[in-house]
């Protein structure tokens, strides 16, 4: 079957958080949203299908996850990322981020360090910060146009109070595939200094062409039992509405401390339609996604391509993986504040600011590409009179 990703959908008075809030957010209710971490593509049909049928079912009572969405999720694993993982590994939570926050309060103490990689995904800042923790800053360096992992940094900076490490696979915003390489030196490492490795890899269904997502669990047995791995299907789907993720927890004494600190919250009874939408993507959804990494692939390159021609002092840097696509404009020398307000008062587009990804996101801007490519020639065209007429040609 054959998707249509050119189709444009107007989301305007949904409660949409990407379009209906863009005078909240800047200032500006006609600018182009493109930055938060949904798509402007349909939810595929056989997910909207499969809430319709639990639909005629016309109780919506509590509910949980059954063995048939967990097999779904174990099946999934197997034929996207060859990993294999036991049912009862697995584990719900509303949103990768709420288990970010609630894996820091069932495996670390007020005072303790958690390590975070910056620039990366800012919601590791405050679930961090806004339970007492201290942020270990372990930056990501910048070489030869792309980034790279500074162990040398890492090592000297890890102490007696360092308990926790956040690892973005991929990598949010840059786009890194994190290669087997890295990943076991991180994870050993971890293992080494007894820190409890949390790997965030909401993004590793969208891996573009010549690349292959490894789960940091997978890499040992040793490894898997020092490992929470946090997946959902709503970057993959566009399901981010329905606030449905999982935990893939091998380590039972882990697996049941972090189950303790949910049900003690009460937030882990889960969602009728995340449930009946996850199963429906995991078992219906290879060929869709296939055709969607293509399609997203098509406007990395005309994104490269248009830059490349015709907007200087802009370059892209080329993911691996995502459509969160890091671009750094330090060539037009603007402050940060400048460069925001270029963007949303002269561009007329809603990107994410580089600075909010913390250290290193000074000077770039991150823009959301699942779009239909009418919608991207548009803010490339935007963009392209924008700077144009700042420098004066």
């Amino acid at each position: 079957m054959h998707y249509n990703f050119d189709e444009v959908i107007n989301r305007e008075n949904t409660s949409s958080y990407k379009f209906d809030l863009r005078k909240k957010l800047f200032g500006n209710d006609k600018v182009i949203p493109m930055w938060v971490a949904d798509m402007d593509f349909k939810t595929p049909p056989f997910i909207i299908d499969a809430i319709q049928e639990r639909l005629e079912h016309e109780i919506l009572g509590y509910t949980f996850i059954s063995r048939s969405v967990i097999d779904s999720v174990v099946h999934w694993n197997l034929s996207r990322h060859n990993w294999e993982i036991k049912p009862e590994w697995i584990s719900f939570s509303p949103g990768v981020v709420p288990a970010l926050n609630l894996l820091v309060l069932a495996f670390t103490r007020p005072g303790e360090k958690i390590i975070v990689q910056p620039p990366v995904y800012f919601p590791f800042f405050s679930a961090v910060l806004n339970h007492g923790r201290e942020l270990l800053y372990n930056p990501l360096r910048f070489e030869n146009g792309g980034y790279v992992m500074d162990f040398e940094d890492l090592e000297s900076k890890i102490d007696a109070r360092t308990r926790m490490m956040f690892l973005c696979n991929p990598h949010n915003p840059t786009g890194n595939v994190w290669s087997h390489e890295v990943l076991k030196k991180i994870a050993d490492l971890c293992l080494a200094k007894n820190i409890l490795l949390i790997s965030d890899e909401i993004h590793s269904d969208l891996v573009f062409k010549g690349n292959r997502h490894l789960p940091a669990a997978k890499i040992s047995g040793d490894i898997a039992q020092n490992t929470i791995t946090c997946m959902s299907p709503s970057k993959t789907f566009n399901l981010a509405g329905l606030s449905t993720s999982y935990l893939v927890i091998p380590d039972r004494k882990l697996r049941l401390q972090y189950e303790k600190t949910l049900d003690h919250i009460h937030v882990g009874a889960g969602n009728i339609f995340g449930f009946t939408a996850m199963e429906a993507a995991y078992r219906h959804g290879q060929e869709w996604l296939d055709q969607l990494i293509d399609y997203i692939e098509g406007n990395l390159s005309l994104l490269q391509e248009f830059t490349e021609k015709n907007i200087p002092g802009i370059r892209v840097i080329r993911p691996q993986a995502t459509y969160l696509i890091w671009l750094d404009c330090r060539e037009l020398g603007m402050t940060p504040a400048d460069l925001k307000s270029f963007m949303i008062d002269r561009a007329g587009l809603g990107l994410s600011d580089g600075p909010i990804f913390g250290t290193g996101g000074e000077g770039f801007q991150r823009i959301n590409i699942a779009c239909p490519r009418s919608v991207l020639y548009e803010a490339l065209l935007k963009l392209q009179a924008a700077i144009e007429k700042y420098l004066g040609k």
